[in-house]
């Protein structure tokens, strides 16, 4: 895989679940045909966003094949893989059917709160049982821990497909600490959308996005001009989504995306999986609020 495939607006996709709270399959082939239709560089399953801890393994296989066939080759597929279990991810890489996955997302070893080596040798032993190119997923909100820059550069030297990072820290330092010394090739993307211009700026070269599910065209256009060096055009789309960025994560990820997508139409239930739920109705009324701005503003553009 080129890897400049990696570059622009990438979707963390949700999982859509029916009335029941099984996996919603039609929706989420509508949900992936709308992003590759509207300016989404590549997709991501099965991350932070599509619930990840509660898909079940047969379920993980069906929704990397329904979201396959759906793109169709249009855009490139990453398939989110991580753990605290060493030995049992890398078990599931070696047993993983990769066709038409283009990369893998890996989140830090979570709750364990290993020390750097740890965190070094676990990625290294996951690069040895896959030649799929890897990304770093570092979101120490989440993992309890941080993947510093010295052991992100190290493993981009020591491991040929570990080919970059989702950098979810929150840190403008991290990002320019890692941009300053990595490999030429090696891939910086924002975890965080609200960041995502910032990070462009000191030279990360897209994002893996949240609200990009509910407006890829806008979200990709604010990421295209930003790689372009158009920052005053950027600023002005970043203005008008970002009443929205709070309200995707202030009853957590992804409650705030369900609602907003179940709000366009585009899933058919708001349905999430216990120990989360869905956003409140006092949350629900500011993105309804929220939505209605933008698309006015849309429409007077």
């Amino acid at each position: 895989m080129d890897r400049a495939q990696l570059r622009g607006m990438g979707v963390a996709l949700i999982t859509p679940f029916d009335g029941n709270g099984e996996v919603d399959y039609e929706s989420l082939r509508l949900l992936v045909d709308y992003q590759v239709s509207n300016g989404a560089a590549f997709i991501v399953v099965l991350g932070t966003t599509g619930e990840s801890p509660t898909i079940e393994e047969s379920e993980r296989v069906t929704i990397i094949d329904t979201v396959r066939q759906t793109i169709g080759g249009r855009c490139p597929l990453v398939v989110g893989a991580g753990g605290n279990h060493t030995m049992r991810l890398v078990k599931r890489l070696q047993e993983m059917d990769t066709t038409g996955v283009d990369a893998i997302l890996s989140v830090a070893p979570y709750y364990n709160k290993p020390t750097q080596e740890g965190i070094y040798q676990h990625y290294k032993m996951l690069a040895s049982a896959t030649d799929l190119p890897i990304l770093l997923y570092n979101v120490p909100g989440r993992t309890g821990v941080s993947i510093k820059p010295e052991t992100t550069l190290r493993l981009a030297a020591d491991c040929p497909n570990i080919i970059g990072v989702k950098e979810a820290s929150g840190s403008i330092e991290q990002v320019r600490a890692v941009v300053a010394d990595k490999p030429a090739d090696f891939i910086v993307l924002s975890g965080d959308d609200h960041l995502s211009l910032s990070f462009i700026k000191e030279g990360a070269e897209g994002v893996i996005s949240v609200i990009g599910n509910a407006y890829p065209e806008q979200f990709s256009r604010l990421i295209r001009l930003s790689l372009e060096g158009r920052y005053e055009e950027a600023e002005a789309v970043q203005q008008k989504l970002e009443g929205m960025y709070y309200l995707m994560f202030v009853d957590g990820n992804p409650a705030g995306v369900k609602e907003l997508l179940h709000q366009k139409g585009l899933i058919r239930h708001n349905r999430l999986r216990l120990p989360l739920v869905p956003a409140s109705d006092s949350t629900a009324t500011l993105i309804a609020r929220v939505r209605q701005q933008i698309e006015q503003a849309a429409e007077l553009s």
